[in-house]
């Protein structure tokens, strides 16, 4: 499915505002404060994955629990609405209007500070804290489950932190009591602006390759995105599908998706990743990331075992059940959300043209109500996701809803890249 390509696009709008119009090391830096519980050398944070994002337990100010995105891509910690830190009356310092490039307004925004951040085993005083007043992101709509906050850099920059994905656990140590891993491979990274890349070396074509420098986002649950810039504008294979990716400063974003012939991870070479194009006149001169060539998702780092250790500049990677697993893109055209008060209600959002979708005569606005005789009722948005990129040549029949009345259609996952 093409779920999350929103997400990543919405995510770098909102940063890239907030770095418009305030310095976030004044707000949070020199107070930072997460700390290992009680002396402990370690702790270990389970976590929750949604296509290849990382979801973490967080409690907010001693009351509130939440749940947060582990993400490499954001500074400061972020809450997607305000209706969920007024019920704790929360005391903001500062009012803000994020606004876009041409002046338009994208969010309002509330700044908290002071603010305690608790995970297991581990707790934060002191820290800075962005509240939207609306849920611009979407994140529970287009994960399916309860999403209320993003938070990154604050705690990976304090521990040398361990991401194992086979267990879904996530391993905090104090850097004086952790030894050098045996059979992960060490790549050397550079942490920007509180941000970690890696240069690596691409392969677009036979004609095309380079050393590119990718910032690694666990935020986003791509596999590759390359962005063409002055300084290297990428030649995308014939072999590709025109797509939206998400709304802009300007509107609707659209790209090309396609396979290239590999990318080298350390020492593993991994070919024909799936890889997204945004078109150039597609967002403004300002999102164009001349510093950089793109980014490495979650859908590439979720087939890997990670150890992030910012302060020597170093990521440890080791491969693990899911590598070489990497489902098919978009096997059926069809992008859906989960809406309604439980995220119960799963409905499209977009179908591919000359899709299987769109042959089969679904719409925008259709509510999947039967998948191959099972209900959607009760059931987990991942696993409805999974019926429509399971397998290339399955039939997929659907009971669906449209303008109160109900239909019957069916058609069969194809392979397009």
């Amino acid at each position: 499915m093409n779920n999350r390509r929103e997400i990543f696009l919405r995510k770098v709008i909102l940063i890239f505002a907030f770095n418009l119009v305030i310095s976030l090391s004044c707000l949070a830096q020199s107070r930072l404060g997460f700390q290992l519980k009680d002396g402990q050398k370690k702790a270990v944070i389970p976590f929750e994955l949604h296509n290849n994002l990382i979801v973490v337990p967080v409690i907010l100010n001693d009351a509130l629990p939440l749940k947060f995105i582990l993400d490499t891509g954001v500074r400061t910690a972020i809450l997607t609405e305000r209706t969920i830190s007024d019920i704790i009356n929360l005391p903001y310092s500062r009012s803000l209007s994020i606004r876009g490039v041409g002046g338009e307004k994208i969010v309002d925004a509330q700044i908290a500070t002071n603010v305690t951040l608790e995970l297991p085993g581990v707790r934060g005083k002191g820290h800075a804290l962005f509240v939207l007043e609306e849920d611009y992101l979407k994140l529970r709509n287009y994960l399916g489950t309860e999403i209320h906050g993003i938070l990154g850099y604050e705690l990976l920059s304090r521990f040398i932190v361990k991401i194992n994905f086979n267990r879904k656990k996530i391993t905090i140590y104090d850097r004086e009591y952790f030894d050098s891993p045996s059979r992960y491979e060490k790549l050397d990274i550079t942490i920007e602006n509180t941000k970690p890349y890696l240069v690596t070396p691409i392969s677009i074509n036979s004609n095309q390759s380079l050393n590119a420098k990718l910032m690694i986002d666990t935020g986003s649950s791509h596999t590759l995105m390359l962005l063409s810039n002055d300084n290297v504008n990428f030649e995308i294979p014939e072999k590709n599908v025109e797509s939206s990716l998400g709304s802009g400063l300007g509107g609707l974003i659209y790209g090309k998706v396609a396979r290239i012939h590999n990318i080298q991870f350390g020492e593993i070479n991994i070919k024909e990743p799936v890889v997204t194009f945004p078109n150039r006149e597609s967002y403004p001169d300002s999102l164009r990331f001349s510093y950089r060539n793109g980014t490495i998702g979650g859908g590439l780092l979720a087939q890997f075992n990670l150890i992030f250790d910012y302060q020597s500049n170093s990521l440890y990677i080791k491969k693990n059940k899911a590598y070489g697993k990497a489902p098919h893109y978009n096997l059926s055209g069809l992008t859906l959300i989960a809406d309604g008060v439980h995220l119960d209600e799963f409905r499209i959002v977009e179908v591919r043209m000359e899709s299987p979708a769109e042959k089969a005569g679904l719409l925008v606005g259709d509510k999947i109500l039967t998948v191959n005789g099972k209900t959607t009722e009760g059931m987990e948005f991942d696993s409805l996701l999974g019926f429509f990129n399971s397998k290339v040549d399955r039939l997929i029949r659907i009971e669906y809803s449209r303008d109160d009345r109900t239909y019957f259609t069916s058609f069969r996952l194809r392979k397009i890249l």
